[in-house]
């Protein structure tokens, strides 16, 4: 059997990067980090990327700002070439990705129903990237590696 895959959800990207009012657990973090790498294999998905890009663009002390987005950039540099502890998931934006999305991405729920329970898109879509991954895969078990207790509950 594979080892098993961690999704890396955009609470503990932003944790890892250290942007500012969003790193919270920063520490804790990175040690789990550490222990997950020996463990899982991580995969960075394309909404962890867009929603700490934008997290980092609001970010009101334009130095600050400058930092952190010269240290995100840097991380996505080093998954392109391969030296980062996470890996890139090829998701593809279709018919069927969207389909899986309204359909709520295995929950149970549709988006509908989960917007009104103020699970966010980004959340579902990192549910529907994970679903997209273990439909392409065998043997292996994938998760969601994140600090909101809500993700959590469907990961």
């Amino acid at each position: 059997m594979a080892r098993p895959v961690a999704f890396v959800d955009t609470s503990v990207f932003c944790n890892i990067l250290a942007v500012p009012h969003m790193h919270q657990d920063h520490s804790s973090v990175l040690a789990e980090l550490t222990q997950r790498r020996k463990t899982h294999d991580l995969i960075l998905p394309v909404t962890a990327v867009i929603e700490t890009g934008n997290h980092i663009a609001q970010i009101a002390d334009g130095r600050l700002r400058r930092s952190c987005a010269e240290k995100f950039s840097a991380v996505l540099r080093m998954v392109v070439e391969r030296k980062a502890p996470w890996t890139l998931n090829r998701v593809e934006w279709d018919e069927a990705y969207l389909l899986d999305l309204v359909g709520g991405a295995g929950t149970g729920a549709t988006l509908v129903d989960l917007a009104v329970q103020h699970l966010g898109c980004g959340d579902l879509s990192i549910l529907a990237e994970r679903n997209r991954y273990l439909a392409r895969t065998t043997g292996t078990t994938a998760e969601i590696w994140t600090l909101d207790g809500q993700l959590a509950s469907y990961s």
